[in-house]
């Protein structure tokens, strides 16, 4: 059981158009592992940074991969901050991989990660694993990306790509390899066939990189992206954007639907944006936010979904999600 939630401007819209937004069998179990990176980026909505001390601990995975196990999940999707930077990241993705009925695991991936001391097993771990990637990669000129996020990040993303690609990501379909783009800036993504095509011409060309799908997602106006848009006067510009730009044809795609989203304390979710902004399923009767060990995945499909005025983001033009672009 959740709390009911109260309306809001994303609801009136939803009613306007005839929509409605409700769950569906899930699909993917979403743990963030905490708010540690090893980058300070300025799209980011977690936050994250190399200062950050919130990760999951191995109590709190263990009562996660336990409920897991039972259920007929198939997916698990690990982000952070840097997952492989959470000393448990490989137990993680060792022990879900070596169930009978083994699970696929993508990683979003910090790619500058594979260069730093201590994680140079980062990239052979993961093709050994067969794990998904989905790397951010916001251009594919330097200056955009060092702009976003961090002077220097944009070589060490190139070398990064390479050496998977060497370990046969991007070509072995076991290995898949995708990038994300996030705009810089207070504007949506373009097109993101169109987009996908640039960056595949424009890798192979200059850097003999090649990579499976670009998924392109819009930056969410809140926590270290809302506090540039203040900084810069820009928030309501941002958010009128995003608000007129509401298509009601995303909304059967949205990640909310068929994910269960999972902070490193173990408390559920309807996304990784709700988590950032503590909109927590909460018990009725205590009005504690719920663990992911006392869900019940059936009656969670009849739970509402939590939403506020940053689920414009999502619906905004092609919307976004953590697969890119909806329609």
């Amino acid at each position: 059981m959740v709390t009911l939630k109260t309306a809001n401007d994303f609801d009136s819209r939803l009613q306007e158009a005839g929509v409605s937004l409700r769950r569906v069998r899930p699909q993917i179990l979403q743990l963030n592992l905490g708010k540690l990176c090893n980058l300070t980026c300025v799209h980011c909505h977690v936050n994250a940074g190399p200062k950050r001390k919130e990760i999951i601990t191995g109590e709190t995975v263990d009562r996660i991969l336990a409920w897991f196990e039972k259920t007929d999940i198939p997916t698990l999707d690990l982000t952070g901050g840097t997952p492989e930077m959470v000393p448990d990241f490989r137990r993680i993705v060792e022990t879900v991989r070596s169930w009978e009925q083994p699970r696929q695991v993508m990683d979003r991936l910090n790619a500058t990660i594979i260069n730093e001391p201590g994680y140079e097993w980062v990239a052979e771990f993961l093709a050994q694993n067969k794990i998904e990637i989905i790397a951010s990669m916001p251009c594919y000129e330097p200056a955009n990306v060092n702009a976003q996020r961090g002077e220097g990040v944009f070589d060490s993303s190139i070398d990064a790509f390479q050496k998977l690609n060497a370990l046969g990501y991007g070509a072995d379909p076991d290995l898949q390899l995708q990038f994300v783009y996030n705009p810089n800036g207070a504007f949506l993504p373009p097109d993101q066939a169109h987009l996908e095509a640039d960056y595949k011409r424009e890798m192979k060309e200059h850097f003999d990189i090649v990579f499976n799908h670009l998924y392109c997602i819009t930056n969410m106006p809140i926590a270290r992206f809302a506090f540039y848009l203040k900084r810069e006067n820009l928030l309501a510009d941002y958010m009128a954007t995003l608000v007129e730009a509401f298509n009601a044809g995303t909304v059967e795609g949205l990640m909310c639907r068929d994910t269960i989203n999972v902070s490193w304390e173990g408390a559920v979710f309807d996304c990784d944006f709700n988590q950032m902004l503590n909109l927590a399923a909460r018990d009725p009767g205590t009005g504690r936010a719920i663990q992911l060990w006392d869900l019940e995945p059936e009656s969670f499909m009849d739970a509402p979904i939590a939403t506020g005025e940053h689920c414009f983001g999502c619906t905004a033009g092609s919307g976004s999600s953590c697969g890119g672009a909806l329609a």
